[in-house]
């Protein structure tokens, strides 16, 4: 585990899933902070105190990160109750509708990209503003996803907004870089979270994607949540501006056609 001691992390979405597991993994980091945001207060409590019994101080905001002065009071509070902040993981994001474009209202778009995208770009932009004031550095660390290199039928809202988050961030890099801010995206596989068993409720329609993983199990969000802290720490100081993949190779080209075509001869036989 990377050396986070005596530092303030932010956690955004921190209700559940990845979220929790990195508010979890800063803690047991070393982090003397951690913020927890997010417009569940009953699971930022459950959260809370999963960090508490590791030694670190949390501190509970509701935050919606799509509305501006909700973001800036999110710093604020982190200000006013640590001093100061050395890493976010802006995580909060929605799945949204997942429904063909031509079956989909304006607003279900409207509101995926609200969340996943401007929201990002609102933290970023005020944490950005925080941390040069603040003259320390630090990193910010992104949820995108998989599918920001990929698509299922009706992941269009979803998918563009984990694209453009992606492309996003190489300009942000570019622009914390002078300051000493690190800024860089994790895209998570199909990782066994809340989210994922809105879509995959049962063992059927979750085998196939174990089927294509090459690690042949479904992602923990321990598995992100480590490469978060990481990210976070100064082991990874000269990594900016980057999208990695957490996925157990389900990305990996050509993977899913070979074993597709091993399971149709499997079928036949």
């Amino acid at each position: 585990m990377p050396d986070f001691a005596h530092r303030v992390a932010l956690v955004t979405g921190a209700g559940s899933g990845i979220g929790r597991a990195a508010a979890v993994a800063y803690a047991k980091a070393g982090a003397r902070g951690v913020v927890l945001a997010g417009r569940q207060t009953l699971a930022l409590e459950e959260t809370a105190e999963l960090v508490t019994s590791h030694g670190a101080v949390p501190l509970i905001i509701p935050t919606d990160v799509s509305a501006n002065a909700d973001v800036e009071n999110m710093l604020a509070k982190t200000l006013e109750k640590f001093g100061g902040i050395d890493a976010s993981f802006n995580n909060a994001g929605s799945l949204g509708s997942f429904l063909p474009a031509s079956n989909m209202e304006e607003a279900d778009f409207d509101t995926t990209i609200a969340v996943n995208l401007k929201g990002v770009w609102l933290c970023c932009k005020h944490e950005i503003i925080v941390m040069r004031r603040l003259g320390k550095g630090g990193s910010i660390v992104n949820t995108s996803s998989w599918l920001a290199h990929g698509a299922f039928p009706g992941s269009s809202a979803y998918s563009a907004s984990k694209s453009a988050l992606d492309g996003m961030i190489r300009a942000l890099a570019q622009e914390g870089a002078p300051d000493g801010i690190r800024i860089n995206n994790v895209n998570p596989g199909i990782i066994d979270t809340p989210m994922f068993r809105l879509a995959a409720a049962d063992n059927d329609a979750v085998r196939p994607f174990i089927h294509h993983t090459p690690a042949g199990r479904l992602g923990t969000p321990e598995d992100v949540a480590e490469v978060v802290v990481w990210l976070s720490s100064d082991a990874a100081r000269f990594v900016m501006g980057q999208n990695i993949l957490v996925d157990g190779g389900y990305t990996i080209p050509g993977h899913r056609a070979w074993t597709t075509n091993e399971t149709q001869k499997e079928n036949h036989a």
